[in-house]
């Protein structure tokens, strides 16, 4: 199965991907892995259980990215798939992942995607995952991705969540485990339009001592949209934790923020904030002074929340 036009474009989009990059790569189309390379320092290899893939990182690695991206294009397709990732011990690795769904179809196309993920003491990662839908069929397109991190001790990771546009339902849940000294950030940014509904329900445990845990969420929910945001941290020794939401809501859309924070120890540090608005009056004057339209002032305004 070769990649055409169409398939860089929904790449591009979701990875930033134009050509086949060098290094550690997997490109899975419409169920099947079509392309597939390991690099010296991460292998990449079937799962031997659930039928997705296994990415390890040797211990000690420096610099290196992963790509794996997952494409929809064959109509009223269904995908599911189960990842583990392990970021070997003072490695330093970027994953690259997200899934993107063209459907010109009346069926439905969906992906359930869930990465499991190991992050080994002392190691850093960054895993940036995007969604985003296409395609002019009446035909929904859902996302549900699931992702389970385990940091353990003295280990980074920052998780960047992000849906760009054309998702018609998504339900993203996010479960993380932090070790003694470990240290997790999770950026998520969600733009939804239409009569599209995104839910997100984020759950950490801090389990070890002078852990920390942090959850931006910034979303714009447009037209007749619904968006719930469900984040909950439990701090169970000494620990911080701190949760954020930022939400503009536009025309007749609806946004929930239920958040949770749970201390188990008198030394667990837990903070919220949240706030759900328009966008204000006096920011688009200032733009439309500048000779902008109302349509264009408030493009910028959105894009800049979102960046």
């Amino acid at each position: 199965m070769k990649l055409n036009n169409l398939d860089f474009d929904v790449l591009n989009a979701v990875a930033n991907l134009k050509n086949i990059p060098s290094g550690a790569v997997n490109i899975r189309k419409d169920g099947e892995a079509v392309v597939r390379s390991s690099s010296s320092n991460i292998k990449i290899s079937s799962h031997p259980e659930h039928g997705g893939l296994v990415v390890e990182i040797k211990p000690g690695t420096k610099n290196e990215t992963v790509h794996v991206p997952v494409i929809l294009t064959k109509p009223g397709m269904r995908d599911k798939v189960y990842n583990t990732f392990i970021v070997g011990e003072d490695a330093e690795v970027t994953i690259i992942a997200g899934c993107g769904i063209h459907n010109t179809s009346h069926s439905d196309s969906r992906h359930d995607g869930i990465h499991e993920i190991i992050v080994k003491k002392g190691a850093r990662l960054k895993y940036a995952e995007k969604h985003y839908g296409q395609g002019e069929g009446k035909g929904k397109r859902i996302l549900n991705p699931s992702t389970i991190i385990r940091i353990e001790e003295g280990a980074s990771a920052e998780l960047e969540m992000v849906q760009i546009k054309g998702v018609d339902d998504t339900f993203r849940s996010t479960v993380a485990y932090i070790g003694e000294k470990g240290s997790l950030k999770i950026i998520e940014r969600l733009l939804t339009h239409g009569k599209q509904r995104a839910e997100s329900d984020i759950n950490i445990y801090i389990e070890g001592k002078d852990g920390n845990a942090q959850i931006l969420s910034r979303s714009v929910a447009k037209d007749s949209s619904e968006q719930v945001f469900k984040a909950s941290l439990t701090g169970k020794t000494s620990c911080f934790g701190h949760v954020e939401c930022d939400a503009i809501i536009m025309d007749n859309a609806k946004i929930k923020s239920i958040p949770a924070l749970i201390a188990e120890d008198s030394d667990a540090v837990m903070t919220h904030e949240a706030a759900i608005g328009k966008i204000a009056g006096e920011q688009l004057i200032k733009l439309m002074s500048l000779g902008l339209t109302e349509e264009e002032a408030v493009e910028t305004i959105l894009n800049g929340f979102l960046r």
